[in-house]
């Protein structure tokens, strides 16, 4: 080193030379970056739609899902803001702060809400109305409003309330465990949704109340015994919030413990508790999107009645809007052979018109009953040959309870499911009252089918109408149900509740036993499935794997798929409305909408990104221009970079990122052979560029000939011995599966970006073209004349001026190669086009000649 060099004042301008593989080790790296980056904004996209679809509300859901899915999106996109900055780390630093300020708009409506907790733990059931719904539930809430407004006889009792349900839930970290093991659960995993129910149910019964809770309902307990002067045994149900929602009935998702006495009651309010976890309750919230922490669990301890006949009303057909007669279903007994859907069920039918009065009845052959145990709980009792074939009700009974149903809707307003007892000495007991879920009326297709084949079963009630066609599946024991199969016909011996965990994956259900104001038929026709319940023998002549046509409404079963029976059903929306799809359609809001969609407008920049949709968009066009602009000197590239040897008079430069070039090409540093690219997108682009020979500029007129001269004249690009962005050499980018290609073409500019390998999710192609030799006219009708051709092959194509743009994502990797190979011949075979494209028979054929060249490239 010489004197002069340590003299700041002189400079000799000798440029430092650069190490090539320091070089190829940067550019490799901002590479990674890049790759990176578009693996992200693929998994946004993925997720993005995911999140549409669900907004659809075609598939059940719950608030684990919707946390999950709205994490993944914040994820993926934070990966892209990150980067980015790596990319440029002096761009983009205040994206960060913007990626925030969104995320603090989607966090309260996806978070769980924290209560106080503060509140009377008990409530007397005489002074509950429906204004206490939030801390008694729905239905202690309309039973004690009922009795109240109505003076309607109901139980004398107690609500323990949704504030001691949270105490207990909140105490030791309970509700934290259990949300810890719910979000880790796959729903569609039934097995995985049993274990984890046993768990969190186990896990609850372990737990003691907090001694205020259990304190408070002994006392009240012993403050009833008072009232009615004797020791009472009570019934101890489910009042959970949720269950007023429209569409959702939770028919018996929760347990009911009946005919409990002082010493056992403290362990049934936790058994009903618990009951929140139960398969079947935590299957229906996902299927009715209702969020866990919405539903809290209030219980009831009312007086338990010890009835001769009991059993449910329904105000109207549930299955036929137009039909107003009221519908009394009963049996000898307690009620539960009727919900429970266990046993045959007297039926009868009364019409509001004239007056009240019986227009149809039908007497079951009631073999059992349910009665109160002496000490606690219930039996089931064979009846006697003198009870079984005789009605449970008298006509006037029967008009007595349609009555007090019609009251009941008259009060409330919407029809009524109603639960009643008549006891030995005749008195009246309202028990129960809920809205009444109607469904369009079904239709008998018997009369309409003249053809239809012999059934191989028949009879049997509607319990829920339409037609579904699947192989049968019997269950005969609760294991079964955890290999229940999709869009099997689920065959029962009795229409029990807790199968209706299995109603989202069923086509149609038959049963034996059971009637259509049982838990499962309610469900049932919630989930708009087709049901046939009271069929005799159904699990003796069906056999299972068989497909069978079942048509609810004209009480038939038929061999294979009848296909005068099926008709195109409207795709029922299970979410719609639910709590748990309102929450994503206000997450959402700060999710997918865009509205950054002008990369060249002034707005577009980091403070006017409202979502995650445009941030992505803004650091995927920016991570685009980065990697085409290379965001680096020229000197990096070129010592990076190695000539490709190939047969066109052209110079090609490759920039290998890694894998792009086979070993056997490795050994020369300053070229590279074609036949040693590994890269799939390049070869894909080479092979179209090389497969038809151009054959030179067509032939122009006068007047074309005038405005390319003109043109070059006016336009510095086009003089080659200026300093231009079209004179930088033409380079290839290149990995194992992606592509980046810069070129000048005659005196347009192309630039090829494409990513090609076996996960199609991730497959995209872009394709930039601008400029020409011609004027502004001819170059804004070459770029409309190659975007239409491309606007056919399913490219997204924007256009602005002479500049056309293209992409083309998530087709298979044979299918991108077939589409690179088509953006190779444009490269070649548009030169210098702009000069006949105001000659329309000269358009006209050229485009049919590459239309005859891009069939060379199928197969």
């Amino acid at each position: 080193m010489s004197l002069l060099d340590w003299i700041p004042f002189i400079n000799t301008n000798k440029k430092p030379q650069l190490d090539p593989e320091e070089a190829k080790r940067l550019l490799t790296t901002r590479y990674n970056h890049f790759r990176q980056l578009i693996q992200a904004n693929t998994k946004t996209h993925e997720n993005m739609a995911e999140l549409e679809e669900a907004l659809r509300g075609f598939h059940p859901y719950g608030m684990h899902y919707v946390r999950a899915l709205c994490t993944r999106i914040s994820v993926s996109t934070y990966t892209m803001v990150r980067h980015l900055n790596e990319l440029n780390p002096d761009g983009y630093g205040n994206l960060f702060k913007q990626f925030e300020l969104i995320q603090d708009k989607i966090s309260p409506h996806i978070e769980s809400v924290h209560y106080s907790g503060e509140g009377e733990l008990v409530l007397d059931l005489s002074e509950v109305g429906r204004d206490q719904a939030d801390i008694c539930g729905p239905k202690m809430a309309m039973l004690g409003e009922a009795g109240k407004s109505l003076g309607l006889k109901i139980p004398s009792g107690f609500v323990v309330s949704t504030i001691a349900f949270r105490r207990f839930m909140q105490q030791n970290g309970l509700q934290g465990e259990i949300d810890r093991l719910i979000q880790a659960t796959d729903f569609d995993d039934r097995d995985a949704v049993f274990q984890i129910s046993s768990r969190v149910m186990q896990l609850i019964m372990r737990s003691d109340l907090p001694c205020e809770v259990s304190d408070t309902i002994l006392t009240a307990y012993d403050k009833l015994v008072s009232q009615i002067g004797k020791d009472v045994n009570l019934a101890v149900r489910s009042s959970a919030l949720g269950e007023d929602i429209e569409g959702a009935a939770f028919a018996g998702q929760y347990r009911s413990i009946l005919n409990v006495d002082r010493s056992s009651l403290v362990d049934a309010v936790k058994e009903v508790m618990a009951s929140k976890y139960s398969m079947q309750a935590m299957a229906y919230r996902n299927n009715r999107g209702l969020k866990d922490e919405d539903v809290a669990m209030s219980v009831g301890c009312i007086e338990m009645i010890a009835p001769v006949c009991a059993g449910v009303a329904y105000s109207r057909s549930p299955v036929n809007v137009r039909d107003e007669n009221i519908s009394v279903y009963s049996v000898w007994g307690l009620p539960k052979a009727v919900v429970d859907g266990t046993a045959e069920t007297d039926e009868f039918t009364v019409s509001r018109i004239p007056s009240l009065q019986v227009v149809k009845s039908f007497i079951a052959d009631k073999v059992e009953r349910y009665a109160c145990e002496s000490d606690e709980g219930v039996c089931r009792m064979v009846q006697h040959d003198g009870v079984r074939h005789e009605p449970s009700l008298t006509d006037e009974q029967a008009v007595s309870v349609a009555d007090v149903a019609a009251r009941i809707e008259e009060h409330f307003g919407p029809p009524q499911d109603i639960e009643w007892a008549i006891t030995e000495d005749g008195e009246f007991y309202l028990l129960q009252c809920r809205p009444l879920m109607l469904i369009e009326d079904g239709l008998d297709h018997t009369a309409e089918n003249k053809s239809l084949p012999p059934a191989i079963l028949s009879g049997g009630r509607t319990a829920s109408p339409g037609v579904g066609v699947g192989a049968v599946f019997p269950i005969h024991k609760s294991a079964d149900k955890l290999s229940f199969p999709e869009g099997a016909v689920m065959v029962l011996k009795q229409a029990l509740p807790g199968r209706a965990a299995l109603l989202d994956k069923c086509s149609a259900v038959i049963t034996e036993q059971g009637g259509m104001a049982g838990h499962l038929a309610n469900v049932a026709r919630e989930f708009g499935v087709p049901a046939l319940f009271g069929v005799k023998d159904a699990l003796k002549k069906l056999e299972a794997g068989q497909v069978v046509t079942v048509d609810a409404d004209g009480h038939g079963v038929y061999l294979g798929t009848v296909e005068s029976l099926i008709s195109e059903k409207p795709r029922k929306r299970l979410m719609k409305g639910s709590p748990v799809q309102a929450s994503l359609r206000k997450a959402a809001r700060h999710i997918v909408r865009l509205n950054l969609t002008n990369p060249d407008s002034p707005d577009f920049r980091p403070s006017h990104c409202k979502t995650y949709h445009d941030i992505m968009r803004f650091c995927h066009e920016m991570a685009v221009r980065e990697m085409f602009g290379f965001g680096i000197s020229d000197e990096y590239i070129k010592a990076a970079s190695r000539q490709l040897i190939c047969n066109v008079p052209k110079q090609f430069w490759v920039l290998d990122l890694g894998n792009g070039v086979s070993p056997e090409g490795d050994i020369n540093d300053k070229c590279v052979f074609m036949e040693h690219v590994e890269s799939i997108p390049m070869r894909a682009l080479w092979a179209g560029m090389q497969a038809v020979p151009w054959d030179g500029p067509p032939p122009i007129h006068g007047r074309g000939l005038m405005s390319v001269m003109f043109e070059a004249t006016m336009n510095p690009d086009l003089n080659v011995a200026s300093r231009s962005r079209y004179s930088q050499k033409n380079y290839f980018m290149i990995s194992k599966n992606y592509c980046c290609l810069q070129s000048r073409f005659g005196f347009h500019f192309c630039g090829v970006e494409a990513l090609v390998g076996e996960r199609t999710s991730e497959n995209y192609a872009s394709f930039q073209f601008k400029g020409g030799a011609a004027n502004p006219e001819r170059r804004i009708l070459r770029a409309r004349f190659i975007g239409g051709m491309l606007d056919e092959l399913d490219f997204r194509v924007r256009i602005r001026e002479d500049n056309m743009s293209a992409r083309l994502e998530g087709l298979t990797r044979e299918d991108m190669e077939y589409h690179l190979k088509v953006l190779g011949y444009l490269i070649t075979h548009t030169r210098q086009l702009d000069m006949i494209m105001t000659n329309p028979a000269q358009v006209k054929k050229y485009r049919q000649r590459f239309f005859d060249d891009f069939k060379k490239f199928e197969g």
